[in-house]
């Protein structure tokens, strides 16, 4: 699959390389933006505020498979949306979902160590699911679907509860999300 990973932090770089390590054709862009045409995912992993401005910076990105890595921990999603991901599939018109944005990107590299698979929650446009449910195996994770893209703003606001786990003296952590028989 050809992804573009719009962000070269620790979500953004560290997705980008588990996802060459499958086999995925990805191209990095920064803050300098760049053009996204050939891809057919375009993954958005910028600090939550950014979105607007990254958008600006990027072409091609119009009608594509579009996941939003985001998280608005400390701000607001732009005026008259409910969550980062429902401003980009306004501005993108392709289909959209929220995922990669509850996990502990420091733990990518040991996600294989688990006894079992993690899990990663993902919200969003049915026509999404085939290319982020991949994409979430690819990362070494399991996918949960979450519902549909109108979730996503909750999803962002799960991210306040896992900081706080986190900070009660779990530390980075992951999650499996099962029926009692797959546990």
């Amino acid at each position: 699959m050809k992804i573009a990973v719009v962000g070269k932090g620790n979500v953004g770089g560290g997705l980008a390389d588990r996802w060459e390590q499958a086999g995925h054709d990805v191209a990095r862009i920064g803050r300098e933006g760049g053009d996204v045409g050939d891809a057919e995912v375009v993954l958005f992993a910028v600090p939550g505020a950014g979105v607007p401005d990254a958008l600006e910076k990027v072409e091609g990105a119009s009608g594509k498979v579009v996941i939003d890595a985001t998280n608005l921990a400390s701000s607001a999603p732009p005026a008259g949306f409910a969550s980062n991901a429902e401003f980009l599939k306004s501005k993108l018109n392709g289909p959209t979902a929220k995922s990669f944005n509850i996990n502990f990107a420091r733990l990518y590299d040991q996600l294989g160590e688990a006894r079992a698979t993690p899990s990663n929650l993902w919200c969003g446009d049915d026509e999404a699911r085939d290319a982020v449910e991949a994409l979430n195996r690819d990362a070494g994770y399991e996918p949960v679907y979450a519902g549909p893209l109108s979730n996503a703003a909750a999803q962002e606001r799960l991210i306040d509860l896992i900081f706080a786990i986190n900070q009660g003296g779990l530390g980075p952590f992951v999650y499996r999300m099962a029926p009692p028989d797959q546990l």
